[in-house]
């Protein structure tokens, strides 16, 4: 049987795979990492350790102690309040979401990033985990910049330096700042490489230091008397510039004049501040809330330690805050504020408590967000995204400490701190944080409008109403606090979005997109309504017959030009009975007709069907195959002969290229690699015998079609088509299509504009459509009998021209004298032969090849099959005739009308 033979069918619905993965749950859904996973289980911390104690010291960090006075002294306390409940709403409603994913499964290494990559699938948390890597590195660099302000506040030799105690020791310039920061980094590296577990056990004490500092803070606002002070600053221009400051105790007047704004210059940076800048700032104490969720590999329960650790650590630090901003709105005036960004020392009851709380919450948000930017490195790693240049930091020590990411991380650190500044890095830190907050509010919004079954979270206190919000008032901030900074990381993110889907690094966890499609795919359904249908709108849904796709490809390529955005599906009949077998074997059958598809590039759907005959499963699929408007208008078929079919596979070197489906290490091909798609579909045999297919039956399936207002196209030859590949270099402007309208197996007939012939011109009118077939030309042969006496051939030409005229079809005609083939079917007596003779089909076939041989395809007229099975034989005889050593034919037989000249 020819490659292009009656396509057999497997019909049947796709079993549901249900994993934990397709939420972002489950342990199987995190790569092993082949580079030293320890046997033994990292999982030590608790809620309080684990999550409370880094994300209060990761959002105390730099703001509490070094930047209280610059938001308040710029913004005023009014402001000041304004952007913590701003700020603090943003993180909020982002809480709400890391809450809902947490808790909708087992967590594992990679914190956000893994429930982010888990719910929007590899490309976007791919990409959006990268920009959250970069942003806890930018970070780390902020906070060792402000350890190093704070150290050089009090052990800098600068004698104009805004703080007059202190040993003086420490030389200060730009190079200076940098090897300090170098040093300290230094430090934090040499700790995260000990482990996460020793630094959260000594973040505890960290903690205590830091609590103990604040409550001096607060005990210092009613313990120590009012007091003066007087600031130095070395302006531009090696200027001296003083200011007489003050701190006043609990004053109304203090506390009126502290209620507006007042931006000026930053002295640290030189230019001057606006609510933008100082809420850029003022947010980076808001972006630790995620601390506890990057410790999620070290977790014992980190679906119940995220959630409950996160929102009580985010209600006590936006407690102190409040109190902190209103305590030195009301003691300390606004030169003392915006002069002297170390002013909690001066007013201390005791200065060095102070100063080694600075130090503490300073080194250990630096180290928890190097601790944390290193497992987010490393969970990129494991899954394999970013192949090569990420494969070491996969590596891990005998403890399951990933060495290697923290390396990567303290280098891209080492970067930032060229900066100089802390607050001249604090915008593109709060941006980066800003993108990745909206992108998790984006995981669980997805997640909650797919309507997933299996995205019930037991944390309940979320909507998508939350999500929205979070997501736009994310987004709105970025464009408030830098505009450049945010177009910017959103084209960097775009960037790795291409990558990501270019390199298809497909994966087992299950995408969102596919849940989120299946939702909006099946409301359209529903909407499109079939008592709606008009001819004006018709197009091809084309149900090809395949059975072996090893003698198809080239007509499912073929096919796949022909249906102009239309349905496409491949069938296949299996021959068997499910009441002798154990279990339906065409389940198993999916994943290989689907790599198939994806092989040859073309858009089709694929359905199966098991049944005891070829006929009776082409019946089931006509009937079954799509839903509701998306059901198939047409049926191809391979032509029924005994041709010597070609092996596809032998021929086109993709199906010979032995790396076909191994591709990188991360990539996922569903089980099917080319060794195992080759053994699934058998080598074509030298002569395909029909004994599964009879005449009768094959003749039987062309009546079911047609009784089912079915069109059919019989395909013959298809095998010898070129240009068909997508690497194929074949000119389609040296390429015809060959249209026969007229019933050549009629002799005697003159009707060019029945339902028959004009659904050949508009099939072949879609074809001429297509990207391949666009500069092809058209070539439509009209029969006539030139010895006629009543010439009414020239009125037939005249009328069909004004029909090709009205449909908008381009094309030559050629007129085609056939009086020579009917003298074949005229008996002695002058009357028309009952029967068609063998010289008049041989006849046709030499007009055909006289007028057609240089044709890339052909499309002729599909007669009606007989209505009795007896004479099926001699009906597919009269075909094989007709069409033999045509080349590509396409016999097309239509039944609904698909033209229309009216707007």
């Amino acid at each position: 049987m020819p490659n292009e033979r009656t396509p057999l069918i497997t019909s049947g619905v796709c079993g549901l795979a249900v994993t934990a993965a397709a939420c972002g749950a489950g342990s199987d859904a995190t790569p092993d990492s082949g580079s030293g996973t320890p046997s033994k289980d990292p999982r030590k911390l608790n809620t309080f350790f684990g999550v409370m104690v880094p994300t209060i010291l990761s959002m105390f960090s730099i703001v509490l102690f070094l930047r209280s006075g610059f938001v308040v002294g710029h913004a005023g306390l009014l402001q000041g309040l304004l952007m913590v409940i701003v700020a603090y709403t943003i993180i909020s409603l982002t809480i709400l979401s890391i809450c809902a994913i947490s808790t909708n499964g087992a967590i594992q290494g990679g914190g956000a990033y893994y429930m982010i990559s888990r719910s929007l699938g590899p490309e976007f948390g791919g990409s959006i985990g990268l920009m959250f890597f970069l942003a806890k590195v930018c970070a780390c660099g902020e906070y060792v910049l402000g350890l190093v302000e704070a150290i050089l506040d009090i052990f800098g030799s600068d004698p104009e330096s805004s703080v007059s105690e202190g040993v003086r020791v420490l030389p200060q310039s730009y190079w200076y700042t940098v090897l300090y920061s170098s040093v300290v980094l230094l430090l934090c590296l040499l700790v995260c490489l000990v482990g996460a577990h020793i630094y959260s056990r000594t973040a505890f004490v960290i903690l205590l230091v830091v609590t103990v500092s604040l409550l001096s803070i607060f005990i210092s606002s009613v313990a120590v008397k009012p007091r003066d002070f007087v600031i130095t600053h070395r302006a531009p221009g090696n200027q001296t510039l003083r200011y007489n400051a003050s701190y006043t105790g609990f004053n109304a007047t203090t506390l009126r004049n502290n209620l507006g704004s007042g931006y000026s210059l930053d002295y640290s940076t030189n230019s001057v501040m606006s609510f933008a800048t100082v809420f850029a700032v003022m947010f980076t104490s808001c972006t630790g809330i995620m601390a506890g969720a990057n410790m999620s590999g070290e977790l014992k329960t980190p679906s119940v330690s995220i959630p409950k650790g996160t929102i009580i650590a985010v209600f006590y630090t936006f407690t102190v805050y409040v109190l902190l901003f209103i305590l030195i709105s009301a003691t300390c005036d606004r030169t003392l504020l915006i002069q002297d960004y170390g002013f909690l020392q001066k007013i201390s009851i005791w200065s060095p408590l102070v100063t080694i709380g600075i130090y503490c919450a300073s080194l250990s948000a630096a180290m928890c967000a190097m601790i944390g930017a290193s497992r987010i490195l490393h969970a990129l790693a494991l899954d394999h995204l970013f192949g090569l240049p990420l494969a070491p930091a996969a590596i891990t020590s005998s403890s399951g400490n990933p060495w290697v990411s923290v390396l990567y991380t303290w280098f891209l650190a080492q970067c930032v701190v060229f900066a100089g500044q802390l607050n001249a890095v604090a915008g593109l830190v709060t941006v980066f944080y800003l993108l990745a907050y909206a992108a998790v509010d984006l995981a669980c919004l997805a997640l909650e409008w797919a309507s997933a079954p299996n995205f019930r979270p037991t944390f309940q206190l979320f909507s998508w109403h939350t999500c929205l919000l979070g997501i736009l008032s994310c987004l709105v901030m970025m464009f408030v606090i830098n505009p450049v900074y945010s177009s910017g990381s959103i084209v960097l993110l775009l960037l790795l979005l291409l990558f990501l889907h270019y390199r298809s690094p497909t994966s087992s966890w299950g995408y969102i997109s596919q849940a989120l499609i299946f939702h909006q795919v099946r409301k359209y359904l529903l909407m499109l309504d079939v008592r709606k249908d008009h001819v004006k709108f018709w197009r091809p849904q084309v149900l090809l017959m395949v059975a072996n796709p090893r003698s198809s490809c080239q007509l499912i390529l073929f096919v796949n030009q022909l249906k102009k955005g239309g349905l496409f599906v491949l069938g296949h009949v299996q021959l068997g009975d499910l009441d002798t077998l154990p279990s339906d074997p065409v389940q198993q059958q999916y994943n290989f007709w689907l790599s198939l598809v994806d092989k040859l590039d073309v858009k089709a759907f694929v359905d199966l069907t098991l049944s005891p005959s070829v006929r009776q499963g082409t019946q089931h699929l006509l009937r079954i195959t799509g839903l509701g408007g998306m059901k198939p208008n047409t049926l191809v078929l391979g032509f029924y002969d005994s041709c010597t079919p070609e092996d596809f596979f032998l021929q086109d070197t993709a199906f010979c290229d032995s790396s076909m489906g191994q591709g990188s290490e991360g990539d996922y091909n569903f089980g099917v690699d080319l060794p195992s798609l080759q053994a699934h579909f058998p080598p074509v045999r030298h002569v395909e015998s029909p004994r599964w297919l009879s005449p009768e039956e094959y003749v039987g399936i062309i009546s079911d079609a047609i009784k089912m207002s079915k069109n059919v196209c019989l395909a013959r030859y298809f095998f010898q088509l070129e240009g068909e590949g997508k690497d194929s270099k074949v000119d389609g402007s040296e390429r015809t299509i060959d249209l026969w309208p007229l019933n050549l197996l009629q002799p005697g007939s003159r009707d060019y504009e029945d339902v028959c012939s004009l659904f050949l011109l508009q099939m072949a009118c879609v074809l001429n459509m297509s990207n391949k077939w666009r500069h092809a030309r058209m070539r439509i042969f009209l029969n006539v009998e030139t010895e006629s006496s009543d010439q009414g051939w020239v009125v037939n030409e005249e009328t069909f021209r004004e029909l090709l005229k009205k449909l908008r079809i381009r094309a030559s005609i050629k007129i085609v004298p056939w009086d020579s083939v009917v003298q074949h079917h005229v008996q002695p007596d002058g009357e028309p032969a009952r029967a068609l003779s063998e010289d008049f089909l041989t006849a046709v076939n030499c007009m055909l090849m006289e007028h057609s041989s240089q044709a890339a395809v052909r499309f002729l007229y599909l007669p009606r099959p007989p209505a009795h099975h007896s004479h099926s034989q001699q009906y597919l005889a009269q075909l094989e005739a007709v069409t033999n050593s045509l080349g590509p034919t396409l016999l097309i037989h239509g039944v609904t009308p698909v033209t229309y000249t009216d707007l």
